[in-house]
């Protein structure tokens, strides 16, 4: 009788192990990615609801025509719209190669006071390669144009 009960407390003590441990796990995955979770937002939604200044997230649109301002150094502002809305963009650092105004963007960073402070800009030539949340802001609009069919 006291060896059934002792092989039944034994894998009651497993298995409260294997769930602690794994609910320590989870929440071990949970915190290292944090910081690697950047949620997308048009420029539309930037504006209708405005992110707090510590949250990192992505943005994407077009890069709006005749607002490219290349500062002193390597800072450089414009603005990227989705049709409905506009934000401010200001990136220090340099500019990947297909960056041009009417191009789709992407950039990574934090909206402060008004403006999104970029780390990062990718830039998108053809709305083929676009992400797809972009595409679905700008179709959203009624800005996206489908690529002509050998352009």
């Amino acid at each position: 009788m006291a060896l059934g009960t002792l092989k039944k407390k034994r894998r009651v003590q497993v298995v409260a192990l294997a769930a602690v441990a794994l609910v320590l796990s989870t929440a071990l995955i949970g915190y290292a990615m944090r910081d690697g979770i950047n949620f997308f937002r048009s420029p539309s939604q930037v504006m209708a609801e405005p992110p707090m200044a510590t949250e990192v997230f992505r943005i994407g649109g077009l890069v709006e025509e005749g607002s490219v301002v290349r500062g002193q150094g390597e800072a450089i502002s414009f603005r990227v719209t989705d049709g409905g809305a506009s934000v401010p963009v200001v990136y220090r650092g340099v500019l990947p190669d297909l960056f041009e105004e009417n191009q789709g963007m992407v950039g990574t960073g934090r909206f402060v006071d008004g403006t999104f402070e970029a780390t990062e800009i990718l830039a998108k030539h053809d709305e083929t390669y676009m992400p797809k949340e972009v595409v679905d802001a700008l179709k959203e609009q009624g800005v996206y144009k489908e690529a002509e069919p050998g352009s």
